[in-house]
């Protein structure tokens, strides 16, 4: 059977497209353009709020949504908001409880804002680092229900942030979507916000078969794009139950993964 002919590829941003050092590399930047210049649109979704991905517009050239909060609100290149899918305000307070009984530090993102309660918790330097914006301190979260786009557990322990992602889908399963974007990251979106939903999404918006679009991403998270996608590709760094969900695999993010992808099983199989 002949491979489907790919009209659009779907990267996640980190542990994909970055190094581990957040570093777009000049091969990267060539595999988009020549994306670009074979006529296959390229669009990147994340974990990260919109504004943490200000800075692939420029040399990626994107002109395609950006699926920020895993698909939780959907920007335009010039960060105008297209469509947001944003957590039921009832929902809130338990997640937050949920991730706190696991020992678990919690961000909340609600529009354009990034709430902590501890600016010296784990991750919070490396995520400013990374979004290039600081998160708004707060003594506690009551109150901040209403248009929450994405609750984050965060610890270093890796065992931790994995039972509380078993007990999130339990207890909270049929309202929110629960996934790790990070060993140390448990996302927590609307039931609808997720890589599945961004590729959907996608498909509609350029009237296309999910078998035309080419995914490739690292993380658990990433997984629920491969599964509808024609080309699925995971990192090298990716775990191997990760990898075993893809049709292929590439290198890791620190040796052009992403770009060997492009150019070697979407631009080459063509």
């Amino acid at each position: 059977m002949a491979p489907p002919t790919i009209r659009l590829m779907l990267a996640d941003v980190d542990g994909t497209l970055v190094t581990k050092d957040k570093v777009l590399t000049d091969r990267a930047v060539a595999a988009v353009h020549a994306l670009h210049a074979a006529d296959i649109r390229f669009a990147v979704t994340s974990g990260r709020p919109p504004r943490g991905m200000e800075m692939l517009i420029e040399p990626l050239a994107l002109d395609t949504p950006i699926a920020a909060f895993n698909g939780g609100l959907f920007v335009n290149p010039d960060m105008s908001v297209i469509e947001q899918r944003v957590l039921p305000t009832d929902e809130v307070p338990p997640t937050i409880g949920l991730m706190t009984s696991f020992g678990l530090d919690v961000w909340v993102y609600r529009g354009a804002d990034w709430y902590v309660r501890d600016p010296a918790g784990p991750h919070v330097d490396r995520e400013t680092w990374t979004v290039k914006f600081s998160p708004t301190v707060v003594p506690s979260f009551d109150g901040l229900t209403d248009d929450v786009a994405k609750i984050v557990g965060i610890s270093d322990d890796l065992e931790a942030v994995a039972r509380a992602e078993a007990a999130a889908h339990e207890q909270l399963g049929a309202h929110v979507s629960a996934a790790r974007s990070q060993p140390y990251y448990l996302d927590v979106t609307h039931r609808e916000a997720n890589k599945g939903g961004v590729v959907a999404y996608l498909t509609q918006r350029y009237e296309i078969s999910p078998a035309e679009i080419a995914t490739i991403g690292d993380m658990p998270n990433d997984v629920l794009m491969f599964t509808p996608s024609g080309l699925s590709i995971a990192m090298g760094n990716a775990s191997k139950d990760v990898q075993d969900a893809a049709t292929k695999v590439t290198a890791s993010n620190e040796d052009e993964g992403f770009a060997k992808a492009v150019e070697e099983l979407v631009l080459g199989a063509r």
